[in-house]
């Protein structure tokens, strides 16, 4: 049975980290971070550098999904969060798996 290398979860990303992630600049992620404070509560180092745990990150795939895919306003991405968070994280779990499903249907698409 071979090594496998075992998956460690971080407990802290940087801002550089989450950028990458989204494919952003780190200043719009400070901005959403400022702008969605109670959704995004990123804990502060010596340095005052942002780190941001994996529900900040899930609540950054909302908003990102929100704004930059659906469109909406900050104001509207705040009540709607405010109204009904766990709604449009299940909503967003939607959107990835039918978007995963696409995926791989097109890849069994070419391969025919």
């Amino acid at each position: 049975m071979p090594y496998k290398e075992p998956v460690i979860e971080k407990v802290f990303y940087t801002i550089g980290e989450v950028a990458v992630m989204f494919g952003e600049n780190t200043s719009l992620i400070r901005f959403w971070s400022n702008k969605f404070e109670g959704f995004i509560n990123p804990h502060k180092n010596k340095k005052g550098n942002r780190l941001f745990t994996k529900e900040d990150i899930e609540n950054f795939k909302i908003i990102y999904h929100l704004v930059k895919e659906k469109g909406m306003t900050l104001e509207g991405v705040k009540k709607r969060m405010r109204d009904n968070i766990d709604g449009e994280s299940h909503n967003l779990e939607i959107v990835n798996t039918l978007t995963s499903i696409r995926e791989m249907l097109i890849e069994v698409k070419e391969m025919l």
